[in-house]
Protein backbone atom coordinates (compact mmCIF):
# COMPACT_ATOMS: atom_id res chain seq x y z
CA UNK A 1 0.00 0.00 0.00
CA UNK A 2 1.21 3.43 -0.66
CA UNK A 3 0.31 6.75 -0.69
CA UNK A 4 1.74 10.30 -0.84
CA UNK A 5 0.74 14.18 -0.15
CA UNK A 6 1.29 17.08 -2.32
CA UNK A 7 2.52 18.97 -0.22
CA UNK A 8 6.09 20.37 -1.12
CA UNK A 9 5.37 19.34 -5.05
CA UNK A 10 6.29 21.91 -7.36
CA UNK A 11 5.51 23.08 -11.43
CA UNK A 12 7.26 23.66 -14.38
CA UNK A 13 7.07 24.68 -18.04
CA UNK A 14 9.01 24.38 -20.87
CA UNK A 15 11.58 27.58 -21.28
CA UNK A 16 13.40 26.31 -24.47
CA UNK A 17 13.86 23.87 -26.87
CA UNK A 18 16.37 22.38 -28.54
CA UNK A 19 15.60 22.32 -32.65
CA UNK A 20 13.50 19.37 -33.59
CA UNK A 21 14.95 16.17 -35.07
CA UNK A 22 12.92 14.74 -37.25
CA UNK A 23 12.66 10.32 -36.82
CA UNK A 24 11.47 8.37 -40.33
CA UNK A 25 10.48 5.65 -38.07
CA UNK A 26 9.23 4.39 -35.25
CA UNK A 27 9.21 0.95 -33.99
CA UNK A 28 6.23 -0.97 -32.81
CA UNK A 29 7.86 -2.30 -29.76
CA UNK A 30 6.94 -2.23 -25.43
CA UNK A 31 9.48 0.26 -25.93
CA UNK A 32 9.28 2.18 -29.02
CA UNK A 33 12.37 3.22 -30.83
CA UNK A 34 12.83 6.08 -33.09
CA UNK A 35 14.95 6.01 -36.07
CA UNK A 36 16.70 9.32 -36.55
CA UNK A 37 20.17 10.43 -38.01
CA UNK A 38 23.01 12.84 -36.36
CA UNK A 39 21.33 12.79 -32.67
CA UNK A 40 22.83 14.49 -30.10
CA UNK A 41 20.51 12.81 -26.92
CA UNK A 42 21.54 11.65 -24.08
CA UNK A 43 19.48 8.76 -21.24
CA UNK A 44 17.55 10.92 -19.26
CA UNK A 45 17.56 13.44 -21.34
CA UNK A 46 13.65 15.08 -21.99
CA UNK A 47 11.37 15.29 -25.25
CA UNK A 48 8.46 16.62 -26.80
CA UNK A 49 6.95 14.33 -29.51
CA UNK A 50 5.22 15.35 -33.09
CA UNK A 51 4.35 11.93 -34.84
CA UNK A 52 1.39 11.07 -37.29
CA UNK A 53 0.50 8.31 -34.74
CA UNK A 54 -2.15 10.78 -33.02
CA UNK A 55 -2.30 8.69 -29.77
CA UNK A 56 1.49 10.03 -29.24
CA UNK A 57 1.67 13.07 -30.94
CA UNK A 58 2.53 15.91 -28.18
CA UNK A 59 3.39 13.58 -25.47
CA UNK A 60 6.43 14.47 -23.42
CA UNK A 61 8.78 11.26 -22.34
CA UNK A 62 12.08 10.57 -21.36
CA UNK A 63 14.91 8.88 -23.44
CA UNK A 64 15.96 5.32 -21.66
CA UNK A 65 18.71 5.09 -24.01
CA UNK A 66 20.10 6.93 -27.19
CA UNK A 67 22.62 6.54 -30.33
CA UNK A 68 23.80 8.97 -33.35
CA UNK A 69 20.51 6.59 -35.22
CA UNK A 70 18.38 5.31 -32.80
CA UNK A 71 16.69 6.78 -29.76
CA UNK A 72 14.44 4.34 -26.89
CA UNK A 73 11.90 6.17 -25.27
CA UNK A 74 10.89 4.48 -21.75
CA UNK A 75 7.85 3.16 -20.91
CA UNK A 76 6.11 4.38 -24.25
CA UNK A 77 4.09 1.09 -25.67
CA UNK A 78 3.34 1.32 -29.43
CA UNK A 79 3.01 -2.44 -29.61
CA UNK A 80 -0.83 -1.98 -30.32
CA UNK A 81 -1.13 -2.12 -34.37
CA UNK A 82 -4.90 -1.05 -34.00
CA UNK A 83 -3.33 2.46 -32.51
CA UNK A 84 0.07 2.45 -34.04
CA UNK A 85 -0.27 1.44 -37.29
CA UNK A 86 3.30 -0.11 -39.06
CA UNK A 87 5.37 2.11 -41.00
CA UNK A 88 3.31 5.55 -40.19
CA UNK A 89 4.62 6.95 -36.88
CA UNK A 90 7.19 9.16 -38.58
CA UNK A 91 7.86 12.71 -37.36
CA UNK A 92 10.22 14.61 -34.68
CA UNK A 93 11.43 15.57 -31.53
CA UNK A 94 12.41 18.17 -29.45
CA UNK A 95 14.50 17.83 -26.29
CA UNK A 96 13.63 20.58 -23.50
CA UNK A 97 16.67 22.30 -22.62
CA UNK A 98 15.71 24.62 -19.65
CA UNK A 99 12.57 24.18 -17.58
CA UNK A 100 10.87 27.71 -15.30
CA UNK A 101 9.31 27.25 -11.95
CA UNK A 102 5.87 28.44 -11.80
CA UNK A 103 6.00 29.43 -8.36
CA UNK A 104 3.33 30.67 -5.30
CA UNK A 105 0.47 27.73 -6.67
CA UNK A 106 -2.67 28.19 -4.49
CA UNK A 107 -4.72 25.37 -5.95
CA UNK A 108 -4.31 23.21 -8.69
CA UNK A 109 -7.65 21.95 -10.70
CA UNK A 110 -8.35 19.08 -13.05
CA UNK A 111 -11.28 19.05 -15.41
CA UNK A 112 -12.56 16.39 -18.44
CA UNK A 113 -10.77 13.14 -19.18
CA UNK A 114 -13.84 11.42 -18.14
CA UNK A 115 -15.33 8.71 -20.45
CA UNK A 116 -18.18 9.66 -23.02
CA UNK A 117 -20.96 6.78 -23.76
CA UNK A 118 -23.49 6.78 -26.22
CA UNK A 119 -26.66 5.15 -25.57
CA UNK A 120 -27.78 2.19 -26.96
CA UNK A 121 -31.31 0.14 -26.84
CA UNK A 122 -32.74 -2.48 -29.64
CA UNK A 123 -36.18 -2.92 -30.38
CA UNK A 124 -36.42 -6.19 -27.62
CA UNK A 125 -34.54 -4.78 -25.22
CA UNK A 126 -36.65 -3.80 -21.64
CA UNK A 127 -33.63 -1.31 -20.77
CA UNK A 128 -31.05 0.74 -22.44
CA UNK A 129 -27.69 0.04 -21.96
CA UNK A 130 -24.06 2.52 -22.54
CA UNK A 131 -21.38 2.07 -25.06
CA UNK A 132 -17.82 4.12 -24.18
CA UNK A 133 -17.43 6.29 -27.10
CA UNK A 134 -14.42 8.93 -26.44
CA UNK A 135 -13.19 10.55 -23.35
CA UNK A 136 -13.71 14.36 -22.67
CA UNK A 137 -10.85 16.81 -23.48
CA UNK A 138 -8.62 16.96 -20.32
CA UNK A 139 -7.32 20.34 -18.60
CA UNK A 140 -5.73 21.77 -15.99
CA UNK A 141 -5.82 25.29 -14.48
CA UNK A 142 -3.20 26.83 -11.55
CA UNK A 143 -4.25 29.67 -9.44
CA UNK A 144 -1.16 32.04 -9.01
CA UNK A 145 0.00 34.79 -7.31
CA UNK A 146 0.12 37.55 -9.44
CA UNK A 147 3.65 38.15 -9.03
CA UNK A 148 4.93 40.36 -12.61
CA UNK A 149 8.43 40.20 -11.49
CA UNK A 150 8.34 36.06 -11.42
CA UNK A 151 10.65 34.47 -14.17
CA UNK A 152 7.93 31.99 -15.47
CA UNK A 153 5.38 35.29 -16.87
CA UNK A 154 7.96 36.22 -20.09
CA UNK A 155 7.46 32.60 -20.75
CA UNK A 156 3.82 31.99 -19.91
CA UNK A 157 2.83 35.34 -22.05
CA UNK A 158 5.22 33.35 -25.36
CA UNK A 159 3.55 30.49 -24.58
CA UNK A 160 0.25 32.08 -24.91
CA UNK A 161 1.04 33.94 -27.78
CA UNK A 162 2.54 31.26 -29.42
CA UNK A 163 -0.71 28.69 -29.57
CA UNK A 164 1.46 25.42 -29.71
CA UNK A 165 1.74 22.68 -28.10
CA UNK A 166 3.83 23.01 -24.96
CA UNK A 167 5.93 20.70 -22.42
CA UNK A 168 4.87 21.34 -18.39
CA UNK A 169 5.73 19.18 -15.21
CA UNK A 170 4.48 18.58 -12.05
CA UNK A 171 7.40 17.34 -9.47
CA UNK A 172 6.03 15.70 -6.54
CA UNK A 173 7.72 14.20 -3.94
CA UNK A 174 10.09 11.19 -4.26
CA UNK A 175 11.30 11.88 -7.31
CA UNK A 176 7.72 10.91 -8.83
CA UNK A 177 7.44 13.45 -12.06
CA UNK A 178 4.25 13.69 -14.42
CA UNK A 179 5.09 15.39 -18.10
CA UNK A 180 2.37 17.01 -19.89
CA UNK A 181 1.75 17.97 -23.47
CA UNK A 182 -0.36 20.98 -23.63
CA UNK A 183 -1.79 24.30 -25.23
CA UNK A 184 -0.66 27.16 -22.07
CA UNK A 185 -2.82 29.88 -21.38
CA UNK A 186 -2.13 32.90 -19.39
CA UNK A 187 -4.72 35.46 -17.59
CA UNK A 188 -3.64 39.11 -18.08
CA UNK A 189 -5.77 40.09 -15.61
CA UNK A 190 -5.45 39.61 -12.14
CA UNK A 191 -8.59 38.76 -10.19
CA UNK A 192 -9.07 41.06 -7.52
CA UNK A 193 -10.99 40.10 -4.08
CA UNK A 194 -10.76 42.54 -1.08
CA UNK A 195 -8.51 40.70 1.51
CA UNK A 196 -7.49 37.96 -0.20
CA UNK A 197 -4.34 37.41 -2.44
CA UNK A 198 -4.07 39.03 -6.09
CA UNK A 199 -4.24 35.99 -8.57
CA UNK A 200 -3.61 34.85 -11.84
CA UNK A 201 -4.71 31.55 -13.63
CA UNK A 202 -2.39 29.40 -15.88
CA UNK A 203 -4.62 27.53 -18.35
CA UNK A 204 -3.44 24.16 -19.28
CA UNK A 205 -5.65 22.23 -22.17
CA UNK A 206 -3.89 19.06 -22.19
CA UNK A 207 -3.09 17.75 -26.24
CA UNK A 208 -1.78 13.95 -25.00
CA UNK A 209 -1.89 11.51 -22.37
CA UNK A 210 0.53 12.48 -19.70
CA UNK A 211 3.87 10.35 -18.73
CA UNK A 212 4.70 9.15 -15.38
CA UNK A 213 8.22 8.58 -14.07
CA UNK A 214 9.24 7.38 -10.65
CA UNK A 215 13.02 8.02 -9.93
Amino acid sequence: MGYKLPNGGTFQHAATYDAPLAFSAISNAVEAVATVVGAALDAGDIVQLTSAWTSLNGRVVRVKDATATEITLEDINTSDLQVFPAGSGAGSLRKILTWVLVPQITDVAFSGGTQNYTDVAFLEDAQGRQLPTDKAAASMTLTIADDPAQACVPILEAADRSQSIQAARLNLPGNDTIFYGTYTSYSKQPAVSRNNLLTRTVSLALQADPTRYIA
